[in-house]
């Protein structure tokens, strides 16, 4: 995983804009990596979780956007609640594909819509006594914890080759490494924001801490079980198949799913007081896919004949 911090100059910042993206699922098989059911159902749980889930990013930010007194940062949480809105989209109408491929996918997303929706939501759960600003404070920390993830998986697929020579469909890498490589590009936008919204030094960088050590075994938790869900309810399996730690590692060696020591890493690297999430990817390298991107290029397309209009 690179580790380059390419961050453009404060004279240069760069501008982090939504890009209307469609795609068309028509001919993208089940088994989008050919003969690997485990490593496509390990991947497609992203679409199992995004949905609800930056919907929820989108609903906080809005929450936050009061407190926000720097112009620069107002501008990219803009432009980062902009590109989450269209990433739910995009991966909810994958939920449809997979549906009209007779695996139905709602016996777990509402457990996902009840976590971000009740549980997550704009009020403390069981009414729960917890400050209204500090119970927002807390979920700009958990989407700051996430997306420390969502940035290193976005720089994983973007180099990863393995899908390529595993004759993964066109239609869905694309989608993937365009969300990939909007995930590096906004890397640091949510950190920034927990960062000027957190509080004081101290009580903020705790506050960092405790959500990181609540989101990574959630968010592990939910893998596996949306993994196994997956499996067990492809039509197409028929029961045959059970996940397993051999299946998934073996799919991490043909470098169809990003290792266990390259996600855990992400960890203790967040979790030391200098970080910072520019340090995460190359933001060239994210760019530089965003400009060959089908679906991208066809965004950008549309938006430059409807200038024109």
């Amino acid at each position: 995983m690179s580790t380059e911090n390419d961050t453009a100059p404060p004279e240069e910042h760069y501008a982090i804009v939504p890009r209307r993206v469609s795609f068309d699922w028509d001919r993208t098989p089940l088994h989008w990596i050919p003969d690997e059911p485990t490593a496509t159902h390990v991947i497609n749980v992203l679409h199992l979780l995004l949905p609800a889930g930056e919907r929820w990013f989108v609903k906080v930010f809005k929450e936050g956007l009061p407190l926000i007194t720097d112009p620069v940062l107002l501008k990219d949480v803009k432009g980062f609640m902009g590109q989450e809105a269209t990433h739910s989209v995009q991966h909810a109408h994958v939920l449809d594909h997979l549906a009209a491929q007779r695996l139905d996918t709602a016996d777990f997303t509402k457990y996902v819509d009840l976590l971000f929706e009740k549980l997550l939501g704009e009020e403390p759960p069981l009414g729960a006594p917890i400050p209204t600003q500090e119970w927002l404070r807390f979920r700009l920390a958990i989407v700051a914890a996430i997306e420390q993830f969502t940035a290193v998986l976005g720089d994983w697929v973007l180099d990863a080759d393995g899908l390529d020579r595993a004759g993964a469909d066109e239609v869905m890498l694309d989608l993937l490494r365009w969300h990939g490589a909007e995930e590096v590009e906004h890397r640091s936008v949510a950190f920034d924001m927990y960062q000027h919204c957190g509080g004081s030094g101290a009580s903020r960088y705790a506050r960092r801490i405790t959500a990181m050590g609540i989101t990574a075994p959630v968010m592990l938790y939910l893998w596996i079980w949306g993994s196994a869900y997956l499996i067990r309810r492809d039509p197409q399996l028929a029961g045959r198949l059970r996940l397993s730690l051999g299946e998934f590692n073996r799919a991490i060696g043909k470098g169809l799913l990003p290792g266990w020591r390259e996600l855990g890493a992400a960890v203790p690297r967040y979790l030391r007081r200098s970080y910072h999430p520019s340090q995460e990817g190359s933001l060239r390298k994210a760019v530089a896919y965003l400009a060959e991107s089908p679906a991208a290029r066809a965004a950008a397309a549309v938006a430059a004949r409807a200038a024109i209009a």
